[in-house]
C-alpha cells in the first residue's frame, strides 16, 4: 500500500529554506533541461481579468529525480487591498515510475517564491560579474526581499538600493531589509538614480508597461528581470533585451511571454534568433559573460523544472524530518 505526505505550509517553511542547496537544485534542473530529455510542455494560463487574477500550471519530469511536480499558482493583484497575499497555490508530487501521489505540498505560494529567488541566484552566479557588490531592485513586495537574500548567496553583495512606486512601502521595506542583512539597504525615488553604480539590476513587479529603461544600464552590469511571466507583462524596454547578451530561462517561452516576446514585437529581434538559455550557460555549452564590461540580461518567465526540482527537494527533507500527515492510498 503506497503512501502520500500530506505538508503544510509552516511544515515547509520549517524544512525549506532559501539556502545554497535550494539554489543547487534549481541550477541543476536548469543544467537537466539544457543537457537531459526533460519533458516540460508549455505553461497553461488561466487569466481573470475583471479580478486581476490569473492562474499558472507548471509541471516538468526530469529523468534521474523519483518524482514529479504539477503546480498550480494563482496570482492575484488587488488581494492585498482585502488584506490577502497576491500568491498562493500548491504542488503535487507524483512518483515518476507508477504516477502515484507522493505528496501534497500546501505551501501557498512559499516552494514558488523559493524557487524563483533561487533562479536569481543562479543567474547572477553565471552572469553577473564575480566581484558583483552593490544592487538595484524594482519592486518591493516578497520577492524582492528574497532576491536580496538569494544574491547573497552567490555574490559579496555589500549595498543595495530599492525603487517601488510606492516609495513609502520601498522605504520601509529597505529599512527592514538593512536591520534583518546587516548591509547598507536603501530606497531611491528616482528608478534611473537606482541603477546607477549597481551591478545588479533584479525587476520583481508585474508591470505591464517598461520599468526599466536602456539608457540607464551601463557596461558590466547585469540584468535578472523575472516579473514577465505572461503576454501582457512587460518590465524591461525592448531595446535593452537587443543590446544586452540575452539568456533565456526557456528561449520557446520567453518568445511567446518573457521580454523577448516584447523585443520580437516592437521589431528588434528576429522572431527566429536563437538565444542562449540559462541551463546551456551553466552547461558549459553556450557562452554566457563575455567580459567585465558586457550587459547580460536574463529573462526569468519561471519554468516546471523548477517547481519538480524544489518539490523534490521539499518532500526528501521532510521525510528526513518526520515532518507531515501521511495517509495510506
Amino acid at each position: 500500500m503506497a503512501q502520500m505526505l500530506i505538508l503544510s505550509e509552516a511544515e515547509l517553511r520549517a524544512c525549506v529554506a532559501l539556502d545554497a542547496a535550494a539554489v543547487d537544485c534549481v541550477e541543476q534542473a536548469f543544467a537537466a533541461l539544457a543537457t537531459q530529455a526533460v519533458v516540460m510542455p508549455p505553461v497553461l494560463r488561466l487569466d481573470i481579468a475583471e479580478h486581476r487574477g490569473e492562474v499558472d500550471v507548471k509541471t516538468a519530469y526530469v529523468p534521474g529525480l523519483d518524482g514529479f511536480a504539477i503546480k498550480v499558482s494563482p496570482g492575484f493583484f488587488d488581494n492585498p487591498k482585502l488584506g490577502l497575499p497576491s500568491l498562493n497555490g500548491l504542488m503535487i508530487l507524483f512518483s515518476a515510475r507508477t504516477g502515484l501521489v507522493q505528496a501534497v505540498l500546501l505551501d501557498n505560494g512559499y516552494l514558488t517564491a523559493l524557487r524563483t529567488a533561487a533562479a536569481g541566484a543562479v543567474a547572477a552566479r553565471h552572469l553577473a560579474r564575480p566581484d558583483a557588490a552593490a544592487v538595484a531592485i524594482f519592486g518591493a513586495g516578497e520577492q524582492a526581499r528574497l532576491q536580496l537574500a538569494a544574491l547573497r548567496l552567490v555574490r559579496p553583495i555589500e549595498r543595495a538600493t530599492l525603487w517601488a512606486r510606492d516609495a513609502g512601502r520601498a522605504a520601509a521595506l529597505a529599512e527592514t531589509l538593512s536591520a534583518e542583512l546587516g548591509i547598507a539597504v536603501g530606497a531611491e525615488a528616482d528608478p534611473q538614480a537606482a541603477c546607477r553604480g549597481a551591478d545588479i539590476v533584479v525587476t520583481t513587479t508585474p508591470a505591464t508597461q517598461p520599468i526599466l529603461r536602456s539608457a540607464w544600464i551601463a557596461p558590466g552590469q547585469h540584468i535578472t528581470a523575472m516579473g514577465s511571466d505572461a503576454e501582457h507583462k512587460n518590465e524591461i524596454e525592448p531595446l535593452l533585451v537587443a543590446r544586452a547578451t540575452y539568456v533565456a530561462d526557456r528561449l520557446t517561452q520567453t518568445r511567446r511571454l518573457g521580454e523577448l516576446h516584447h523585443a520580437i514585437a516592437a521589431g528588434l529581434v528576429a522572431d527566429d534568433r536563437v538565444f542562449a538559455e540559462l541551463g546551456q550557460v551553466i552547461a558549459g555549452t553556450r557562452p554566457g559573460r563575455s567580459d567585465a564590461a558586457a550587459i547580460t540580461l536574463c529573462d526569468l518567465t519561471g519554468t516546471g523544472v523548477q517547481d519538480t526540482a524544489i518539490a523534490s527537494l521539499a518532500h526528501a527533507r521532510a521525510l528526513a524530518a518526520g515532518l507531515g500527515q501521511g495517509f495510506a492510498t
